[in-house]
């Protein structure tokens, strides 16, 4: 595994390896944020990812000499009017079944989910519903949306010309807004004091059957060895165990890749740097191959790789590659 830092400075990735089979994008999701806050440091956070579950236990200080009360935001990627057509050929994110389980001090807590209408990251909200508009408005169809294909041709060039709409080749419309996606929450820090925050979820991985990993054609598609950091001593085992399969016919040839995305970016908005930082990042089986971007990766399991940080900032976001080799017993 490289240990080179080589972080993304986006906040979502939709992206599929080239020449995949089955492939489906993985979402990138991360932790709970709020607005860049002086008073409130971040002093733990211990984050378990797999392809199953990801869990972080935070630990939280309120350095002021009042109780806070902030509204807290995990923010879900948006849905991007410009992807309208990629959501024709795989699914719309279900966020419904993310799972979320949040706890405060080991006790639950409410959380609710917040829909708005953006357009270059300005809230248009508002506007869209007192158009009478809905915010969601993705299908995946090539088709003018129902709620368009009713209105005037002239309304809809007003529209246009207010940003709300753009018209496409054919002369059809198009909504130009972006549905973004918080799970919120209230929360109180006691003044002078440390709060425990847990949160747990079922990530929302993609994957592919087969992929651009194989030595043939690795080099004219270098996507994946970039975008997880893949070094040398991985493609050296990765190719031993091609090559062991092309000799036994009794294990299958093709390999599978799972896409994991974690944002790490929102933990810049606390007071201070994250003062303890520590990752897993559990491969699943010992057979299993794994690579991610982060300097100081130290296996402490057969499945399990850590890194810790002290006065962590981090400057973009992870991006993870586990490799799976079936068994003939599938």
């Amino acid at each position: 595994m490289r240990t080179t830092a080589l972080l993304s400075a986006v906040l979502l990735a939709l992206a599929a390896p080239a020449l995949a089979n089955d492939s489906e994008a993985a979402v990138n999701l991360g932790g709970i944020e709020l607005v860049a806050n002086t008073a409130v440091s971040m002093d733990s956070e211990d984050l378990y990812i797999s392809k199953d579950e990801v869990r972080v236990r935070y630990r939280y200080t309120n350095h002021s000499p009042k109780d806070l009360e902030l509204t807290i935001s995990f923010p879900l990627p948006l849905i991007k009017a410009a992807d309208e057509e990629l959501y024709g050929v795989q699914s719309i994110p279900d966020f419904a079944g993310l799972k979320f389980q949040t706890t405060v001090d080991g006790k639950p807590v409410q959380l609710t989910m917040v829909r708005r209408a953006e357009i270059a990251g300005k809230d248009v909200t508002q506007r869209i519903q007192q158009l009478g508009w809905p915010l969601e408005w993705i299908s995946g169809s090539d088709e003018e949306p129902a709620f368009l294909r009713k209105l005037p041709a002239a309304q809809k060039a007003a529209r246009a010309a207010e940003g709300l709409l753009r018209k496409t080749e054919n002369g059809e419309y198009r909504p130009t807004w972006d549905l973004a996606t918080h799970v919120t929450r209230k929360q109180v820090f006691p003044a002078g004091r440390s709060v425990e925050v847990t949160h747990r979820y079922a990530p929302m991985i993609g994957g592919s059957v087969a992929g651009s990993l194989y030595p043939e054609v690795r080099k004219e598609f270098p996507g994946n060895i970039t975008q997880y950091c893949i070094d040398k001593d991985f493609l050296a085992a990765f190719d031993r165990k091609v090559n062991a399969r092309r000799n036994d016919d009794s294990v299958p040839m093709a390999y599978s890749e799972t896409w994991i995305g974690y944002i790490l970016s929102s933990g810049r908005n606390w007071k201070g740097p994250i003062k303890d930082f520590r990752l897993v990042v559990d491969k699943g089986k010992a057979e299993n191959m794994v690579s991610f971007c982060m300097n100081g990766v130290k296996k402490i399991s057969p499945t399990q790789f850590e890194v810790r940080r002290s006065n962590f900032e981090p400057k973009g976001d992870l991006e993870i590659l586990i490799v799976d080799w079936p068994s003939n017993e599938m």
